[in-house]
């Protein structure tokens, strides 16, 4: 069995609402987010395209979603639909601590025989799918979800055949969504 190439896919095409600017443009390591995330990438060799709202990032090498309005699941979807031979190694700009050797330890703990690999949240005590690899067997199980009406990539995760692991640094799962968050992690960095 041939192993499937890995490419990455940051997660940015949200309205970020809460937070009131778009956290892509967040400039956590001295550059924005989107940008420093497909830096990482870059590190460890891997393709990776920004999963956006069609005006959002011109210039970006994106995927815009073709199932609008499903969140993270339609931006997974919308990367499977443009190359479903590939893994997708899906991160989202929230997550200001992802960084190369993450992305190391979930592929070092990669499983082809499953459906996806992804870490343990142990806040949500589920597997967290907003850092997760995705096997190109998932895009049918992604299908199957959504003609029964879910369009939540955890449910996906939670009732599916996966590789769950646990991070070594479990902080590495802390999203920021709102200025108050973004304080108290700028305060603790």
């Amino acid at each position: 069995m041939e192993t499937p190439v890995i490419k990455g896919l940051v997660l940015a095409g949200g309205k970020s609402t809460r937070m009131g600017e778009d956290k892509g443009q967040i400039d956590y390591h001295g550059l924005p987010q989107v940008d420093y995330l497909l830096k990482e990438f870059e590190k460890v060799k891997i393709e990776a395209l920004v999963s956006c709202r069609p005006d959002q990032y011109p210039g970006y090498n994106c995927i815009t979603d073709k199932f609008e309005g499903l969140g993270p699941f339609g931006a997974i979807a919308s990367a499977f639909q443009s190359d479903p031979n590939a893994a997708w190694l899906v991160v989202a700009c929230d997550l200001p601590l992802v960084n190369t050797s993450v992305f190391e330890e979930l592929i070092s703990k990669r499983n082809l025989h499953k459906i996806a690999t992804a870490f343990h949240n142990l806040e949500t005590n589920f597997p967290d799918p907003l850092i997760t690899l995705w096997e190109p067997k998932a895009y049918m199980r992604l299908m199957e979800f959504l003609t029964l009406g879910y369009s939540c990539p955890r449910k996906v995760l939670i009732n599916s055949d996966i590789e769950e692991v646990q991070p070594e640094n479990p902080a590495i799962l802390k999203n920021v969504n709102t200025p108050e968050e973004r304080e108290e992690f700028e305060l603790k960095v």
